[in-house]
């Protein structure tokens, strides 16, 4: 039988990473767009604004979900700055 395909980074049985989950990989397309279209068009503003909310909703999750402490910080850090990249472009 095929042995399961490893999703899990893992250093000394300790999870650091996991292949990206839908809210992660919609921000990384919003961020796609976004360098693509950098000229304030309309596409732009929504394409940031997509990235913003779908980094927000998963750095919650990893934030008071993670499997771990370090997937716990990772999200604390991440919702950070997301508030200082929004607190940025708003100012």
């Amino acid at each position: 039988m095929l042995a399961p395909i490893q999703r899990d980074l893992k250093i000394r049985g300790y999870v650091v990473g996991q292949s990206p989950n839908p809210p992660l990989w919609a921000a990384f397309v919003a961020l796609l767009v976004a360098a693509l279209t950098s000229d304030g068009s309309t596409i732009d503003d929504v394409a940031r604004a997509i990235f913003y909310v779908s980094l927000t909703v998963w750095a919650y999750e990893e934030a008071a979900h993670g499997v771990n402490g370090f997937r716990k910080a990772l999200g604390t850090i991440a919702l950070a700055l997301v508030v200082v990249g929004i607190a940025r472009a708003i100012g």
